[in-house]
């Protein structure tokens, strides 16, 4: 995985904007001005993705590079590493699910203007 497949494939769902709105380094991911998904540009070492509290302890449980989300609601975010420990297909999987936590959350009229 390397930030330009990343990037690309954050960019590709419905809605989509990026931004950096913390640091020129953080870059944001949102959906409806609602982030789903926080990397760092410069290290790329993991992506901070909101989740099911469930199943967040489930992949934490699983997954060493799965932890509470850095500088996130605990409860509900996690922090997935790029270090291989998490294979690609499941970062992508947690992206579509935070994408989808977030954009499920959106006002009605929103959701149908995507």
């Amino acid at each position: 995985m390397n930030i330009t497949f990343f990037r690309e494939y954050c960019l590709s769902k419905p809605g989509t904007s990026e931004d950096t709105p913390f640091d020129e380094n953080t870059l944001c991911f949102k959906v409806g001005d609602k982030i789903f998904a926080i990397i760092d540009i410069e290290l790329f070492e993991s992506v901070n993705l909101k989740c099911d509290p469930e199943r967040a302890v489930e992949l934490r449980e699983e997954f060493a590079g799965i932890v509470p989300g850095y500088h996130m609601n605990k409860k509900h975010w996690n922090t997935v590493s790029f270090d291989g420990s998490v294979p690609d297909k499941i970062v992508l999987e947690l992206v579509d699910h935070s994408y989808d936590l977030i954009f499920k959350s959106l006002p009605k009229n929103k959701r149908e203007s995507f």
